[in-house]
């Protein structure tokens, strides 16, 4: 492994040994690196990784194609339209033809009978073309949750507040393009888009929950649906549910089975209210309602209402039944 050697700082005031010292450090992190039980990278093989900045702004073009006038540029009119959509979606195709073929390459390693670099680049721009013709579908799903969040929240005095400022539209967004290109086999940057939207609203969707039509996210501070989770049309989450797994299956050697279906599945017009958390494999039956603060880990019968135990009062004197 060659050595590096660093050239002493600009302006050196007497700090060869820190040079020295950095000489070192790297070649010990370079070693490192080999032992690790989980490798930084098996092989360097000159192709970048994607760019969470270039993925972000992908997104927002997107956004500007979806919602035009609320995101991105705020001259658009009638007749302006055509050209600002036209634009931003050429600018994102370029940007998601690069970043997926970068994922390509990462995710296949480039071993020897793996693919080559050029076939990541056809199958890139193969997968580019077929998201753009779901765009039409995205954004008519994203209208009707736009819709779900105005006429959900009597707080929402239009739609259009909806796109511009609630958190659970922009998680919504994120998602719903995440989930096509993961359905697409994309792979890392599905996950990188919904990790950019979990770190702005708080709300955590894997982008292989499916989701069905008009959803409603009110608040959405600590939502988590999970990786298996199956949404219907005209559900109400409330902040902090959870949609999680019971449990990880282990195969022979210990280590959890993936892509296995661990999470709930909530049927149409469902509300599920704030800090609801619901485990496993169970199926919230249509027309449901969970209550705030419930624990579940069994199925839920249509029409039912889930609450918590009446609370009790119970008088302890000189620290009796304490």
């Amino acid at each position: 492994m060659a050595k590096m050697e660093f050239a002493e700082f600009p302006h050196n005031h007497g700090i060869g040994a820190i040079d020295r010292v950095l000489t070192d450090v790297v070649d010990e992190l370079q070693a490192q690196a080999e032992h690790l039980a989980t490798p930084l990278r098996k092989t360097f093989t000159g192709h970048p990784l994607p760019s969470r900045t270039e993925v972000v702004q992908m997104v927002e073009l997107l956004r500007a194609v979806i919602f035009p006038g609320y995101v991105g540029s705020r001259d658009v009119t009638e007749e302006s339209l055509g050209y600002h959509m036209g634009a931003a979606l050429h600018r994102a195709a370029i940007i998601m033809i690069d970043e997926i073929h970068r994922g390509l390459c990462f995710a296949c390693e480039r071993e020897k009978g793996d693919r080559v670099p050029e076939q990541c680049l056809g199958q890139a721009k193969q997968i580019t073309e077929q998201f753009l013709r779901r765009l039409p579908e995205l954004r008519r799903l994203l209208a009707l949750d736009a819709v779900a969040s105005y006429e959900g929240d009597p707080a929402a005095p239009s739609p259009s507040e909806a796109i511009f400022c609630y958190p659970g539209v922009l998680a919504l967004t994120c998602h719903r393009i995440a989930h096509e290109l993961q359905r697409l086999g994309v792979p890392l940057i599905p996950r990188m888009i919904t990790e950019h939207a979990h770190s702005l609203t708080g709300i955590d969707i894997h982008p292989g929950a499916r989701i069905g039509e008009s959803l409603f996210i009110d608040h959405g501070t600590g939502v988590v649906i999970g990786e298996t989770s199956v949404i219907g049309n005209r559900v109400k989450i409330y902040q902090g549910v959870t949609l999680g797994a019971k449990s990880f299956p282990l195969d022979d050697d210990g280590n959890p089975i993936k892509g296995i279906d661990r999470h709930p599945v909530i049927e149409d017009h469902v509300t599920i209210y704030s800090g609801a958390t619901i485990l496993g494999r169970v199926t919230i039956g249509n027309g449901a309602v969970i209550g705030g603060n419930v624990w579940l880990t069994r199925d839920v019968p249509p029409g039912a209402k889930i609450s918590q135990s009446k609370p009790t009062t119970e008088r302890f004197e000189n620290g009796g039944g304490i």
